[in-house]
C-alpha cells in the first residue's frame, strides 16, 4: 500500500488565524490518534496573515478514508469554519517513491536512490 499525503492551504480572516490555530488543538490530537496516521499539522504561514498550511501523511488510502468518516473529521471542518474562511485548496498525492533529501555525503540530491 502506498502512502498518503495531503498538503492544503485554508485562507481565514487574518484577525482570528491565531485563534484558529491556538484552538485546534483537539482536532489535531484527534487525527493523530487515528490508526494510520503518521503526521497531521496545521501552521501559519510566514508570508500571507491569513494562510494555514495543513500537512498529513497517512499510511493508506483506507486510513484516510477512515479518517474521513470519523466524527473529529467533521468537527475539525465546523471548527475552521468558524474563523472567516474566505478559501481553501488541498491535493493529495500517493507516494510511490520514498527516500532522504541528504545522502550519505551530507549532499542534497533529487535521486530516490
Amino acid at each position: 500500500m502506498a502512502k498518503i499525503v495531503i498538503a492544503a492551504q485554508i485562507d481565514l480572516d487574518p484577525a482570528q488565524r491565531e485563534e484558529a490555530l491556538r484552538t485546534a488543538k483537539p482536532h489535531i490530537d484527534a487525527a493523530l490518534a487515528q490508526d494510520g496516521c503518521i503526521a497531521y499539522d496545521w501552521s501559519a504561514d510566514g508570508n500571507d496573515p491569513a494562510r494555514v498550511n495543513v500537512f498529513e501523511e497517512w499510511e493508506s488510502e483506507e486510513a484516510l478514508a477512515h479518517h474521513f468518516a470519523n466524527a473529529a473529521y467533521a468537527g475539525m471542518r465546523d471548527h475552521i469554519g468558524q474563523f472567516g474562511l474566505t478559501g481553501a485548496a488541498s491535493k493529495k498525492y500517493r507516494v510511490d517513491a520514498e527516500g532522504p533529501v541528504y545522502n550519505a555525503e551530507g549532499q542534497a540530491t533529487e535521486a530516490f536512490d
